[in-house]
Parts: C-alpha cells; structure tokens; sequence
C-alpha cells in the first residue's frame, strides 16, 4: 500500500498529514485556511488521493506559515508513499477549464526540484486568503517531493478560477505521474536506474 503519514512540529506550525495514494479521493481537511481547504479537496478528489490534513499555525500572523508548512508536509507525505518509484509512470500533465480560465500543470518524480509558476493573478486576494500563498505552497512541495513542477495559468480574469484551476490540474497530473505503468510495473522509469 502507497500510504505514509508525517507529522511537522515547528515554533510556527503544527501539521499531520496522512495520504493513501490508490485511495478514492477522500478528504478530512482542518488546515485553519479555509480556502485552502478548498483547494487541498481538489487535490485529494482530482488525484484519487485519500488525504487528510490537521493544521494548528500562528494564522493570527498571517496564513503564510501554515500553506508554506503544509507543502512541505504533504511533499514530504508523497515522497515517502512513492519510496524508489518502481513502477510509476513518473510524467503528469494535465489541462483544466473553469469558465474563462484554462491552467496546465506537468510533473516529473525526477528527484530534482524545481518549480516554474506562471500565473498572472488577476488581484491580490481572493476572499481573505492571498494569492501569493499559492506560490509557497507549491515551492514547498516540490522542494520536498523532489520533483519539477511546472505551473502555466494560459488565460483567466477570476483570480478564484485561476488558483482553483491550477489545484485541480495539479491533483490531475499527479494523478497520471503516480499511476504504476503496467507495461514496467516493478521498473524505475529512468535510464540511470534511480530516481
């Protein structure tokens, strides 16, 4: 079973997280954001993935610690559930509509992080929650799934349809990249033989 649980405690945040990769896209989200909550059930319910996410964070601050810790965490989290990637498909891609808006997300389990983030937010804030926050979610997960991540928003003017179609991508992308291949089910997808 491709599951793992990892718990972060630091002076700023204190996360669990715990994922089933071949769940049925089942979530328990209390990450003290609301909105990200909302974003993070995309993720889960767009990737198949079963996954729970318990947040306490200096919020009274602001939100920033909180979405940055739980990328790294839910990295970390996937990191682990993939262990050597024997059998994964390795690339993701995918592309989500919402009305005017259309993002691409591609991934690649290569070990190497790196993160390309296009997205051209059309305001500041959607509700309470800023958008820039988007940005350290996602560079702390690559940082700590080791992966390439790259983020295209191609158009939109709702700045809610551009994040909400970018997590969704995201969830989708990971979806086809953590897939085992069946043609090379117990193989590491690379030619040096480790990822």
């Amino acid at each position: 079973m491709r599951q793992a649980e990892v718990t972060r405690n630091t002076s700023e945040t204190k996360i669990q997280v715990s994922l089933n990769l071949d769940g049925s896209g089942k979530s328990e989200l209390n990450s003290g954001v609301p909105f990200l909550d909302h974003m993070l059930d995309q993720i889960a319910r767009h990737g198949m993935i079963d996954l729970k996410v318990s947040a306490q964070g200096d919020t009274h601050i602001d939100d920033h610690h909180t979405v940055e810790d739980i990328g790294i965490t839910l990295g970390q989290a996937i990191a682990k559930a993939v262990g050597d990637k024997a059998g994964l498909t390795r690339y993701g891609h995918a592309y989500v509509p919402l009305d005017e808006t259309l993002s691409r997300v591609v991934i690649d389990f290569s070990g190497r992080p790196g993160l390309e983030f296009h997205v051209p937010f059309t305001r500041a804030r959607v509700g309470d929650f800023d958008v820039d926050l988007s940005i350290e979610f996602f560079r702390g997960f690559v940082n700590h799934a080791g992966v390439t991540l790259h983020i295209d928003n191609l158009r939109g003017v709702n700045a809610h349809h551009q994040i909400e179609t970018v997590f969704k991508a995201f969830g989708r992308a990971l979806r086809m990249a953590l897939a085992i291949d069946p043609r090379s089910p117990s193989s590491i997808p690379s030619t040096k033989g480790s990822l």
